[in-house]
């Protein structure tokens, strides 16, 4: 493909030979000729130097260099647009395979594909347009609106609502019983009895756009519901406890885990293995860096960092001063 055309697909400016051949999209380390690559993050801005790529997607703003250049102002988003030109994903055509199990009661909309061994139950109501590939499984009383996309092994549990255009992954489940069980008192009372488990009766609601990746939980609530708001993103391995709330367009990336009855604002970000416990609150914006412990509600706009997580800032100053205590210890010894 003529760099050229990629520049009117991404709509961005050109500076370079419109005549270039593009044959595909690579990282800026391992690019060669014929690759289209980006340079997002400042850190690998001296890397747009040396590359072997064709041509490099960058900011406006972005020094001029030898390599033929891309400039928009979203160099992420436009690669991420660009790999749609070299890549196709599977297409699954319209229709039910053989295999399938369809209850009676089911009400599938027109266009669907259903693949091997897919179970549909009782009452379910999916629409148009739906992709349902092998062994996802959809329990009672689920109703889903269009584009659903399940992949394989997907599991969705009863009476859960998903929106348009949600996607499931591979193994991931949704609406899962939440965590609860009551403790039984023995007649002394003894110190601890065994576990009563409370009836998880309310459901996991996933409104449109939202994408719940490979082998992450979203847990149903006793009571109430579990929400995803729309356009949000939970990465895979991802717990979502009973009752909590996730805002529109927030990340949860891996292994972050949410105690129960947990609120998430708007656009927040938590970084890999973030944990939060349960009955708080983490504001609009929030951004929590990888591996941060947050035990108390975190208010909007703040970015932290550690356990328990505090500002990102005072983290990384205390993480410095930490680095610095054998070399205060050693002077302080040499002193007494």
């Amino acid at each position: 493909m003529k760099l050229a055309d990629i520049a009117r697909h991404l709509d961005a400016t050109l500076v370079g030979d419109p005549a270039a051949e593009i044959t595909g999209i690579a990282g800026i380390e391992e690019a060669g000729a014929g690759h289209l690559t980006f340079v997002a993050n400042p850190k690998y801005a001296a890397m747009a130097r040396t590359t072997r790529a064709t041509a490099i997607l960058v900011d406006p703003a972005f020094p001029e260099i030898e390599t033929a250049t891309l400039r928009l102002a979203n160099p992420y988003l436009g690669f991420a647009r660009a790999i749609e030109l070299f890549y196709t994903p599977p297409a699954y055509a319209m229709g039910i395979h053989p295999t399938a199990v369809i209850a009676v009661t089911a009400k599938i909309g027109e266009g669907a594909h259903i693949g091997p061994y897919a179970v549909i139950s009782d009452d379910v109501e999916i629409g148009p347009h739906a992709t349902i590939l092998a062994h996802a499984v959809v329990y009672p009383g689920v109703r889903a609106g269009a584009h659903l996309f399940l992949h394989a092994h997907a599991i969705v549990r009863e009476h859960c609502h998903l929106g348009d255009g949600v996607i499931v992954q591979n193994g991931a489940v949704i609406g899962a019983d939440g965590f609860g069980f009551a403790r039984q008192q023995g007649p002394n009372p003894l110190p601890g009895g065994p576990w009563y488990k409370i009836v998880q009766s309310g459901p996991a609601v996933l409104e449109d756009n939202v994408e719940v990746q490979a082998n992450a939980c979203i847990d149903r609530a006793s009571i109430g519901e579990t929400r995803i708001q729309a356009g949000a993103k939970i990465d895979n391995l991802v717990q979502v406890g009973h009752g909590s709330t996730v805002g529109p367009n927030t990340l949860l990336c891996a292994q972050v885990g949410l105690a129960g009855s947990t609120t998430i604002g708007k656009n927040v970000i938590l970084a890999g293995q973030v944990g939060v416990a349960g009955h708080l609150t983490v504001g609009d914006g929030v951004i929590a860096t990888a591996q941060s412990g947050i035990p108390n509600d975190v208010a909007a706009g703040k970015k932290v960092s550690g356990y328990p997580a505090v500002d990102s800032m005072q983290w990384l100053r205390t993480t410095a001063l930490i680095n610095k205590l054998p070399g205060i210890l050693r002077d302080l010894k040499k002193q007494s």
